[in-house]
């Protein structure tokens, strides 16, 4: 191992050891390869984040373990018109401060979602009013029939009202604008598990809420979740048992861990697509060579970049098998996922054509936006993309950052051309029209569209889907929608990545298909 290598296993295991001061069997320690940006619920609508914060704070609707529709902070829900739903919601419920959870703190936290800053525009924007029928009776009316809306709002997180106005914090944390409040480091929510201590990028400290309203099953009574960016720092960390569970595992090391003595790392599927996205809006690109126009406009250069992508290469050379190259950007398991869709082929040479054709035979510069610590070896696939499309004359100035800094930047739409990983929250196709396919508008459609990529009978097609209930009906529009976008190459689909968790074998824990890593099922022996 080299020098600099040790040194920095040293002061990371030294870190944690400090914890151990205080740990007992029932303190689990986590590490993950990034942080939560935030501890507030509404302000970034990234997995990690609403993995993290979920722990705290609770939706109406939740998901059991085979990710099917639960009760939660909602009992019962009935859909009493085409455009109404009411929803029952659990007495009894208390805040971690203490304050009754009521029908006011719904209606708050569903406006709260439409504010300035909120990343969670996207879920909400066909509410057309949210009433209060009584302290625990809700009425949601849509704009339009919205048949799966209880999955919609599965993702949406309940706050205190009282709570955020005490605290100034009525409107969400805003990333792209580097605006903090109160909720980003403090939370007060309904859930199996408290704040207790927040260090941006250090560390963050869950326990177990006494007075929760629902059932615990594991034993856990502290959580210590630790950022360690280091992909063989973060192995050994769990390798020497300084840290219970850690993810992702890098492909290459998944071996490793399951040879450990005391270690073992958990693999599925995940229902993460990995793409790329280019602005097809500007008149002129912001960070390229080509002045006066942009040559993301033209399908030929997006079809030439498609084409350059050996994405069985990266496959194999990258992930090292563990991915599964995508046609569309939605996935197995996705309701709605065409498994017939094709990729287009990889062919330089066709590429290069469709190069000359649209003018740029000699190619021209751009510059590509990447996390280097939020996908399985994000880096390393721009990389790869990078010198993929050197071979059609196309310079990549790569700038690959931590998420901390790369999501408010590509949130803003301050890119050309960047990486982005998308899990349907509702774990149907039409979360990824609405959110990352539609033309964009102030309300919350195509609020991931980053490259405002823009087609009207898409959107057409989105909104029936969302009010049609006939399922072979529903797909049938569902493949038009996605046949379309594949062929205006409206986004470049990569793979899905495949979930590798490292855990000690003293502890019991529930994978789940979204990377979701509720603490509440988790024990430890």
């Amino acid at each position: 191992m080299k020098f600099q290598q040790k040194t920095a296993v040293a002061l990371v295991l030294y870190a944690l050891a400090a914890t151990n001061l205080v740990a007992n069997a029932q303190t689990i320690r986590i590490a993950n390869q990034g942080d939560a940006l935030s501890m507030d619920p509404h302000s970034l609508n990234e997995s990690l984040q609403l993995s993290t914060t979920g722990n705290v704070y609770e939706p109406l609707v939740g998901r059991n373990k085979d990710l099917s529709l639960a009760p939660a902070l909602a009992t019962a829900w009935r859909q009493t018109a085409p455009t109404a739903w009411q929803f029952e919601l659990r007495r009894g419920v208390q805040f971690h401060d203490g304050t009754p959870f009521t029908a006011d703190d719904v209606l708050f936290s569903f406006a709260r979602t439409q504010a300035d800053g909120s990343d969670m525009k996207s879920y909400t924007n066909d509410f057309k009013e949210v009433r209060k029928i009584n302290d625990y009776l809700v009425e949601i009316e849509t704009k339009t029939p919205f048949p799966i809306l209880p999955d919609v709002i599965s993702q949406v997180a309940m706050m205190s009202k009282k709570w955020c106005e005490t605290n100034q914090a009525v409107t969400p944390v805003d990333r792209r604008k580097g605006i903090e409040n109160a909720a980003s480091f403090r939370a007060n929510g309904t859930g199996p598990f408290r704040l207790r201590e927040r260090q941006p990028n250090v560390r963050t400290v869950f326990t177990r809420n006494g007075t929760y309203w629902g059932k615990i099953e594991g034993n856990v009574a502290e959580v210590i979740f630790t950022p360690i960016g280091n992909d063989a720092t973060r192995v050994a960390a769990l390798l020497s048992g300084e840290v219970d569970v850690m993810e992702p595992v890098p492909v290459q090391d998944i071996e490793r861990v399951n040879n450990g003595a005391n270690t073992r790392a958990i693999t599925g599927p995940e229902l993460r697509t990995i793409f790329l996205g280019m602005d097809q809006k500007r008149d002129e690109l912001l960070y390229s060579s080509v002045k006066g126009k942009n040559p993301f406009k033209d399908k030929r250069v997006r079809q030439a970049f498609y084409q350059a992508i050996d994405i069985d290469g990266i496959k194999k050379t990258v992930m090292r098998g563990a991915s599964n190259p995508s046609a569309l950007l939605v996935g197995p398991g996705i309701n709605g996922f065409q498994p017939e869709a094709k990729r287009l082929p990889y062919d330089v040479e066709a590429a290069k054509k469709l190069m000359a054709e649209a003018g740029y035979a000699s190619g021209f510069e751009v510059s590509m936006n990447c996390p280097n610590d939020r996908y399985v070896n994000d880096g390393r696939i721009c990389q790869a993309v990078a010198a993929n499309l050197a071979r059609i004359n196309v310079k990549i100035n790569l700038q690959a950052e931590t998420k901390g800094t790369y999501f408010p930047k590509i949130l803003r739409r301050d890119t050309s051309f960047y990486m982005l990983g998308w899990t349907p929250s509702t774990y149907d196709a039409h979360n990824a029209l609405n959110a990352l396919m539609a033309c964009v508008d102030d309300k919350g459609a195509g609020q991931f569209n980053l490259g405002a990529y823009c087609n009207p009978k898409v959107d057409e097609l989105t909104k029936k889907i969302q009010a049609e209930t006939d399922k072979a009906k529903r797909n049938a529009m569902i493949k038009e929608a996605f046949d379309l976008h594949s062929a205006d190459v409206g986004h470049l689909p990569l793979h899905q990545q495949a979930l590798a968790w490292g855990v000690s074998k003293k502890v019991k824990l529930v994978q789940l298909a979204d990377n979701y890593m509720p603490f509440k099922w988790m024990s430890k022996n």
